[in-house]
Parts: C-alpha cells; structure tokens; sequence
C-alpha cells in the first residue's frame, strides 16, 4: 500500500519540486551551514542552472536566505521542521491538485452533480492534508 501511494504522490510532484526537496533535506541535515548551489549541484547531481533558479525561488519565498560573496550561499529562514511539502508544492504547482474534469476537450457539463469527482475531490482533500502534515525535519528522520 506504501508502494503505491509513493507513485501515486510521486506523478502529483514535478520535477522542481522534487529537487526542491532534495536540496532542502540535503541542506536540513546541517542546517547551521551555509550550502552552495555548487555543492548542491555535485552532491544531488542537478543541473547547475537549474538549482540556482530553485534555490532563488526558495529565497523569494521566505523559505532560505542567500549570502553573496567568497562563502555564501543558502541557508533556512524557516526551521525544517515549518516547510511542509503542500508548501513546496504550492511554489512550485500551484494548484497542483485539482480534478481536470475533461470530457472531449471541454469541461465536462456535469461537473457540478458528478458522484465519482465528488469521490476525487475527497480524495485529493487527503493527500493535501497529508502533505501538510510532512515536514523537511519529518523527512530526514527517514
């Protein structure tokens, strides 16, 4: 059942976020340090223009601080124990999970009184709540 709630949730997380995380369980496992994007980059194997861009992005967001200058780089703002991955997600997707009710290029006319998108929703409502409920720190304990 694990199993297939990982690749469930795994098809739901693109690929900016994913590194997101790695780079942030990766930093969060010396949190006091100081992490470049060019340690980042040879440690998880990223594309080095790529995790700049993240780490950026995590920078506007509130999430790390950068340093400029011989020894800088990215540290927390936020304790890995407050980023939770719904929050990764929402930077990096949006709205990520929400049923697409297609039904032949157009928005599907019983969208409103459909029983097996209602179920959907419920579902969806779920994994949200459990993401909310996975911090970074969480994820280290792994």
């Amino acid at each position: 059942m694990i199993l297939y709630w990982y690749h469930y949730v795994m098809k739901l997380i693109n690929r900016d976020t994913d590194y997101a995380v790695r780079a942030l369980v990766h930093m969060a496992k010396s949190p006091q340090q100081i992490s470049s994007a060019k340690v980042l980059v040879d440690d998880l194997h990223m594309p080095r223009a790529f995790s700049r861009r993240l780490l950026q992005v995590l920078s506007k967001k509130g999430i790390l601080q950068s340093a400029k200058g011989k020894g800088g780089g990215f540290s927390f703002r936020k304790s890995p124990k407050k980023i939770k991955l719904k929050d990764l997600v929402e930077v990096f997707q949006k709205d990520f999970i929400k049923t697409r009710c297609i039904f032949k290029k157009k928005i599907c006319p019983d969208i409103g009184t459909c029983p097996l998108r209602h179920k959907i929703r419920g579902i969806e409502k779920k994994v949200i709540d459990e993401l909310a409920a996975i911090s970074i720190a969480d994820l280290i304990k792994d």
